[in-house]
C-alpha cells in the first residue's frame, strides 16, 4: 500500500524484521474503532461523501465480526494490523474505502489505537487489584485477633495481628490502583489528526473523533502527538511497582506454608508435586508470581531504552513499544488472578503463628515502655535495662513473661510485679492503640474503613 515510491519489494529479511502483525493484531478492535471514528469525522465535515462513509463503516463492522469470530485472514506481507484492515475493507467495499486514510497517517493512527488499548489495560487491572484487596480484607476481618510475629530484618521483632498484616498489602495495592488511574488520565488525550507529523491540510474536526473514543480532548502538539509513548512507559512502571508488591506477598506465602512456619496452607488448587519427592507440596503459584516481577522490570527498562534516544518525531524503533506493553498487562493480570485464588483459598493455622509470635522476647519493648510510662526511666535508660532482662532470660532459657521479678529486680530494682500485665503477646497486640497500630480495636476500624471504600 506504500509501494508508489518503489520499483521492487522488499527481502525476504527486511519483510521479517519490518512486519509486527504477529503482535499489533492484538489491537484490531481498537484500530476499527479509532477508523470508524475518524470516517464519520470525515463525513461530518464534507471531506468524503456520505455514500462512502456508510460503505466504509458497513465494512469496518463486517470486519469486526470477522476478527472477532476467528475467521479474519492476517496476511504478514501486509506488515500490520492498519494495513491489514484497510486491505479486508477495500474487498468489502471497493474505492470507498481508499478514502478512509484521508487526513490521518499510520503514526496517529498506531498511537490513538495504542492508547485506547493500554486505557483499557488499566481498567481491567484496577479490577483485578479491587478484587485482591477485597480477598485481603476478608482474611483481615477473619483475622483481627489472630496473633502473629511480626518481624524486622526477618527476626522477631513486637507481635501484631493477622488482619493488621493483610491490610498493609491492602494500602499498598491501593497505591497501585492509585498510579494506574494517574496514568489512565494523564493519558486520556487523541491523537488522531495529528497525520504523520505536523497535522493536516484537510478540515478535520479534532474534537468530534476525540469526543467519539471516550478521550478528553485531542493532544495539542502534532510532533508530540505521534512521538510520545511515556504514557506506555508510565503504566509498565506502574505494573513494575504492583509486581514487586505481588512478588512481597508471594515471598511471605513461600515462606508461610513451608514447615520451618507453618502459618499457611495451600489447597491443591494452588500447589504442586515433585516428580520424585512424594511428600512435597510446592507453593509453585506463588514462586511463579516472585519470579514474574523480573520480566515486568524488564518490559519497563526495555522500553526506556528504546526511547532515550530517539529524535522527534516518530520513528519505527516505536514498533517495539508493543510487545513490553502486552506482556506487562498480560503477566500483571495473571500475577493478579493468581494471587487472589491463594489469599482467598489459603487456610491460617493461628496455633502456629501464635506459637511463633512468643519466640525471641517480642515484649522486650512493651518492658522498656513499660520502665518509661510507670517509673517514669528515660526510654534510653529503660532500653538498657530491658536489654539486660533480655539477656538474663536468654541466659535461663525462659520466655520474657517468665522471667522470676526477683531476677528482673536484680537488674532494676524499681520493678514491680505489674510489670507481668504488659508482657504477654496478648498484652502487647492490645496496647498498640495509635492510630495504624495492630490493638485489634483499631484493626476493626481499618477494616470498617476498607469496607467502605471499597464497597
Amino acid at each position: 500500500m506504500w509501494g508508489g515510491r518503489f520499483a521492487g519489494g522488499p527481502a525476504a529479511l527486511m519483510e521479517e524484521i519490518n512486519a509486527s502483525i504477529a503482535f499489533d493484531k492484538r489491537l484490531a478492535q481498537e484500530d476499527i474503532a479509532g477508523s470508524r471514528a475518524h470516517a464519520e469525522m470525515l463525513v461530518a465535515q464534507g471531506i468524503i461523501a456520505r455514500e462512502d462513509g456508510a460503505a466504509i463503516l458497513e465494512g469496518l463492522g463486517r470486519i469486526a465480526v470477522e476478527i472477532a469470530s476467528g475467521q479474519f485472514v492476517f496476511r504478514r506481507e501486509l506488515e500490520d494490523i492498519h494495513l491489514n484492515i484497510e486491505s479486508r475493507l477495500a474487498e468489502i467495499a471497493g474505492d470507498a474505502a481508499g478514502r478512509l486514510h484521508t487526513a490521518r497517517s499510520r503514526n496517529d493512527q498506531v498511537a490513538t489505537d495504542l492508547r485506547l488499548w493500554t486505557r483499557a489495560a488499566c481498567g481491567r487491572i484496577d479490577a483485578a487489584l479491587l478484587a485482591l484487596q477485597r480477598a485481603l480484607l476478608g482474611q483481615a476481618e477473619a483475622h483481627a485477633e489472630t496473633i502473629m510475629p511480626g518481624f524486622t530484618h526477618m527476626q522477631p521483632a513486637q507481635p501484631v495481628v493477622f488482619g493488621h498484616h493483610c491490610l498493609a498489602y491492602v494500602e499498598m495495592f491501593a497505591r497501585d490502583r492509585g498510579r494506574f488511574a494517574d496514568t489512565r488520565t494523564r493519558m486520556n488525550e487523541c491523537p488522531l489528526g495529528a497525520a504523520a507529523l505536523a497535522g493536516t491540510s484537510f478540515p478535520i474536526d479534532r474534537q468530534y473523533t476525540a469526543q467519539a473514543l471516550g478521550f478528553a480532548e485531542p493532544m495539542r502538539n502534532s510532533l508530540d502527538a505521534v512521538s510520545a509513548r511515556d504514557f506506555a512507559l508510565e503504566f509498565l512502571a506502574a505494573a513494575a511497582i504492583a509486581g514487586t508488591h505481588l512478588s512481597r506477598l508471594a515471598e511471605e506465602i513461600a515462606l508461610w506454608v513451608s514447615p520451618a512456619f507453618g502459618f499457611l496452607k495451600l489447597s491443591d488448587a494452588w500447589s504442586t508435586g515433585s516428580s520424585i519427592m512424594p511428600q512435597k507440596r510446592n507453593p509453585d503459584a506463588a514462586e511463579l508470581v516472585r519470579g514474574k516481577t523480573g520480566r515486568l522490570l524488564g518490559d519497563f527498562v526495555a522500553l526506556t531504552m528504546v526511547l532515550k534516544g530517539l529524535a522527534l518525531a516518530y520513528a519505527k524503533d516505536l514498533q517495539e513499544d508493543k510487545e513490553a506493553l502486552f506482556d506487562a498487562a498480560d503477566t500483571v493480570e495473571l500475577c493478579l488472578a493468581a494471587t487472589t485464588g491463594m489469599v482467598s483459598d489459603w487456610s491460617v493455622n493461628r496455633d502456629a503463628m501464635r506459637m511463633r509470635a512468643q519466640a525471641g522476647f517480642p515484649t522486650a519493648t512493651d518492658l522498656a515502655d513499660w520502665l518509661t510510662r510507670v517509673k517514669a526511666i528515660p526510654f534510653r535508660a529503660a532500653h538498657r535495662i530491658a536489654g539486660a532482662i533480655v539477656k538474663r532470660a536468654d541466659e535461663l532459657n525462659l520466655a520474657l513473661e517468665k522471667v522470676p521479678l526477683a531476677e528482673m529486680q536484680k537488674i532494676e530494682p524499681a520493678i514491680t510485679a505489674d510489670v507481668f500485665d504488659v508482657l504477654s503477646v496478648a498484652a502487647s497486640v492490645h496496647s498498640r492503640q495509635s492510630f495504624g497500630g495492630t490493638a485489634p480495636s483499631r484493626v476493626r476500624e481499618q477494616i470498617q474503613y476498607w469496607r467502605e471504600k471499597l464497597a
